[in-house]
């Protein structure tokens, strides 16, 4: 045998490497059970899954999908994980044989579960992410179903964990995961972070988690803004793992305190000028109430031929997508088909030709900083806004005309950046606010845990139980002059 054949088979050998290159991470290397999820139809279709809605109307390099977000909480995970010194050896978890049975190794396959409940958080995501989800929601088939009620909430996450359990077809998520020793009831529990494993929950459902690692970084590459910016080494260095009652528990070294702090303060900025800015919700709370409209005309999949499609014709699940959204909606309009509907027809104008609408700016839709401490004020402030908007919408009622219209986006939940003790201890459903999931934990060098409300020397610490209240309200251009008569709003 000459030594050109002996290099050939030595070669062929060597197992190959999976690797994608990410913009932020570099090389990421996958599992041969990764590698078959991502290459599945039900993961590819993320790539055509905006992250940001329709934040790139207001941010042209938002054009990021869900694909890459998910690979990159993957590796999140991955980090923390190793960080913590729960992570196997490369060599080990890159040969990809988990395969359940007397010889399983339980630390491969822990970290391998994490890695895929991370990988798959998303795969339930509905076009334009939570745009057109919140509309779903909002119209409850589910709920509101006589023959199979059900208390859950027609989301992505009960859609996603639908597609881990009940995929059985050829490159089905169920098959996939089944293939490789994995249960798929395993994994869906612990992308809902309600699996048995309280360390696992928390690196993937926290204040400071994988997911959230991931997006503040991505979404401030793309949509060219610093306001994801934290220091993702240092933290990352100091995560550790800690005991209480014999339980392990996700926790951070003090010394990560203003970090922390950066990381807490990033996201509450994101939110604050991407997510909720008046400059990139407009579009999107458009894109929610044009949504509703289609699902209340059964214009559009609902969620139940969703569930039918998943489990019995995957083929059209996929192309449930950005593309099918905007599609549906340009035929619908070019059509002629909403001529009948005219205030929906001319949101539709203003969506699908980026027409950017009215935003109400009035003293009742301005951003607070809400105490949830003191429910009184908070209950007032809220109520206020709801007050003025049905007051608004009574009078383009009486006086507008078909095309004069008005669009809410009032915060549908409290964002809080920090929870007080004061608060889990009012709301727990453990007997120690320590077992909490989600509150951040520090750990000082003596052992001592804290939440990282209770650190005095934490500036974040003063804006516990603190909600950023941002009512947005959009209109058209005729509504919005005919409110101008008899409102007090600003022109800016």
């Amino acid at each position: 045998m000459d030594d050109k054949s002996i290099s050939s088979r030595a070669i062929n050998a060597i197992p190959k490497k999976h690797l994608i290159y990410d913009v932020l991470y570099g090389f990421i290397q996958l599992t041969p059970l990764e590698w078959e999820i991502i290459q599945s139809p039900f993961f590819q279709r993320l790539r055509w899954i905006k992250q940001l809605g329709f934040s790139f109307y207001t941010f042209p390099g938002a054009e990021h999908s869900r694909y890459g977000h998910s690979i990159g909480v993957m590796y999140n995970a991955h980090s923390i994980l190793q960080s913590i010194g729960k992570a196997v050896p490369d060599e080990i978890l890159f040969q990809g044989n988990l395969i359940s049975g007397p010889n399983e190794n339980s630390e491969v396959k822990f970290h391998q579960s994490i890695r895929v409940a991370a990988l798959l958080h998303d795969i339930g995501t509905f076009p334009f992410s939570h745009t057109t989800e919140a509309s779903y929601i909002k119209f409850a088939e589910t709920k509101n179903s006589k023959s199979k009620p059900k208390a859950h909430p027609d989301n992505h996450e009960h859609l996603g964990s639908f597609i881990i359990k009940k995929t059985k077809g050829p490159q089905g998520i169920t098959t996939i995961l089944e293939k490789y020793g994995l249960d798929p009831k395993e994994i869906s529990d612990l992308v809902k972070g309600i699996g048995p494993n309280f360390l696992a929950n928390q690196i993937i459902h926290s204040e400071v988690d994988c997911d959230r690692m991931d997006y503040l970084l991505r979404d401030a590459h793309y949509t060219g803004l610093n306001y994801g910016a934290y220091d993702r080494d240092y933290l990352l260095h100091h995560f550790r793992v800690v005991k209480i009652a014999g339980q392990e528990i996700l926790a951070i070294n003090e010394k990560a305190i203003y970090c922390i702090q950066d990381f807490l303060m990033s996201r509450f900025a994101w939110y604050s000028q991407v997510i909720r800015s008046a400059r990139g919700a407009k579009f999107d709370a458009l894109a929610e109430d044009i949504c509703f409209h289609l699902l209340q005309e059964e214009l559009i999949y609902r969620y139940g031929d969703l569930l039918d499609m998943v489990e019995n014709d995957p083929e059209r699940f996929y192309g449930f997508n950005d593309h099918y959204f905007i599609v549906l909606l340009q035929k619908l309009y070019y059509g002629g088909h909403l001529k009948d509907h005219a205030r929906i027809a001319d949101m539709v104008d203003h969506l699908i030709h980026a027409k950017s609408p009215r935003t109400v700016r009035i003293d009742q839709f301005n951003q607070k900083i809400l105490d949830a401490s003191d429910l009184a004020h908070y209950h007032r402030a809220v109520k206020r806004a709801k007050d003025k908007l049905e007051e608004m919408q009574d009078y383009l009622s009486k006086r507008g005309g078909p095309s004069d219209w008005i669009v809410d986006d009032l915060p549908k939940k409290d964002i809080f950046l920090l929870k007080s003790q004061k608060t889990l201890v009012r709301d727990k459903t453990t007997e120690n606010v320590l077992w909490e999931r989600d509150p951040t934990k520090i750990v000082r060098e003596s052992g001592e845990i804290f939440l990282l409300s209770d650190i005095e020397e934490s500036l974040i610490s003063l804006l516990q139980n603190k909600t950023n209240f941002l009512p947005n309200v959009f209109c058209s251009h005729g509504a919005f002059d005919l409110l101008s008569q008899h409102f007090e709003i600003s022109s800016k």
